[in-house]
């Protein structure tokens, strides 16, 4: 399957300068979803005839939606057996209202994993033939890495943007938790669920942005200084593959020549520590989010029903100190981000997965989640297979418009950089 993402930048360029039209961007958008999602298999509903054209600064622009977001006249399933028959949704989310108003179309629902969870559905990688897509956001990141739309909507908890980024080489960013209301969202666990975002490059994610908040649009112009590092290396958790560990070495001295500030983040084992305390917030949190379906666990995937179970299983003490955990952790890391700009790791622990029939590995994201921080990964690193790997940038909460403005700094100086 050819990988040919579809630029944010120019299409609303092109949109403002009567290049195209609405009418022109919707066959386009139905025309490559037919070619190729056959194979891909990145959607579950679409949206229909097309719409009227719609007014803001990203008007006209098509926008694909996680199938736990509810988008008017569409039902949200969840990727799970259990809602098959759900109604179709009466009023969008939030998230999908405030996309709207700047002009965005939602043209349909991309697919998840079940409840946003472990279990894969369908899709296909468009930038990996054979290998998996990443999840929970397995869908968007697919139907952006394919060019079926240039901007699409995902949620993460644990990875669930920030790895299928990485798989299917194209950038996001997860925004801090909180930042805009999960009203309408199917959630997992309230205090790591956050908003996320894919598009083909970090310009666009910055010109995204920039329209969704009125922010300074970072992604156009000459670049800021060069950033200050924080380098993450995430060896105390001795996931990261050789693949992956030789491209991020190559990157870092790329940018170092390029003239970034690179020092060693200090707190590696406390970031261990974070990584290990998420999945015990993560479950008991899920245990009661998702009560209606942990007492009809037999008709859920063992992966959910586990997770279920074993959040249901755990104290409120072992909650509590897990808690507080990630209460020191935002301290330490917020004195850090302080002094410096960015910290700056892998994305995920190497190139996608081969298979289908898992999503691969969330580890190097949940920290940076249980703190609720704003990540950009950031696409332009390839294995000796050509398998994209991506890198992620980390900000202080709240720092999503300069953290994009150090990612597209970073992103113009990695762009297509091979392992060597």
């Amino acid at each position: 399957m050819t990988r040919s993402p579809w630029s944010l930048r120019t299409l609303v360029e092109d949109l403002r300068t009567g290049r195209t039209t609405s009418e022109a961007v919707w066959t386009r958008f139905c025309e490559r979803v037919e070619e190729t999602d056959p194979a891909l298999r990145a959607w579950v509903a679409l949206a229909g005839p097309a719409p009227a054209p719609a007014k803001g600064p990203l008007g006209g622009v098509p926008l694909g939606v996680k199938d736990i977001i509810d988008v008017a006249g569409l039902p949200t399933r969840c990727g799970a057996a259990v809602r098959s028959d759900a109604l179709p949704a009466e009023a969008d989310a939030a998230i999908v209202s405030a996309w709207r108003a700047v002009g965005a179309i939602p043209a349909g629902k991309t697919v998840t994993t079940e409840f946003a969870f472990f279990a894969p559905g369908p899709t296909a990688n468009p930038a990996a033939p054979g290998h998996t897509p990443g999840g929970s956001s397995s869908g968007s990141a697919a139907a952006v890495a394919s060019g079926q739309v240039p901007l699409a909507l995902g949620s993460q908890t644990a990875g669930s943007v920030t790895r299928p980024a990485s798989y299917c080489g194209v950038a996001s960013l997860v925004m801090s938790h909180g930042r805009f209301p999960v009203t309408g969202v199917t959630g997992l666990s309230p205090s790591l669920d956050s908003h996320g975002v894919l598009a083909a490059s970090v310009s666009d994610l910055a010109l995204a942005w920039a329209a969704l908040t009125g922010a300074r649009d970072v992604g156009v112009g000459p670049l800021g200084p060069p950033p200050r590092i924080l380098l993450w290396t995430a060896d105390p958790l001795d996931v990261v593959e050789e693949p992956m560990r030789a491209a991020f070495a190559a990157a870092v001295e790329r940018l170092r020549a390029a003239g970034a500030i690179v020092d060693r983040f200090p707190e590696e084992r406390l970031v261990a520590d974070l990584t290990r305390a998420h999945p015990v917030v993560m479950s008991f949190e899920a245990a009661r989010e998702r009560a209606e379906e942990l007492a009809r666990a037999d008709e859920i995937s063992d992966q959910l029903a586990g997770l279920l179970r074993t959040g249901e299983a755990t104290s409120l003490v072992d909650y509590r100190a897990a808690s507080e955990v990630v209460d020191v952790g935002e301290g330490v890391v917020g004195r850090l981000l302080s002094s410096y700009d960015v910290v700056l790791g892998p994305a995920a622990p190497g190139p996608a997965p081969h298979g289908l029939d898992a999503t691969g590995d969330p580890v190097l994201s949940r920290a940076w989640q249980a703190m609720g921080l704003p990540t950009v990964a950031v696409p332009g690193l390839v294995d000796d297979h050509g398998l994209p790997l991506g890198v992620q940038l980390v900000g202080p909460r709240r720092g999503e418009t300069d953290l994009l403005g150090h990612a597209a700094w970073v992103e113009r100086h990695l762009t297509g950089l091979l392992r060597s």
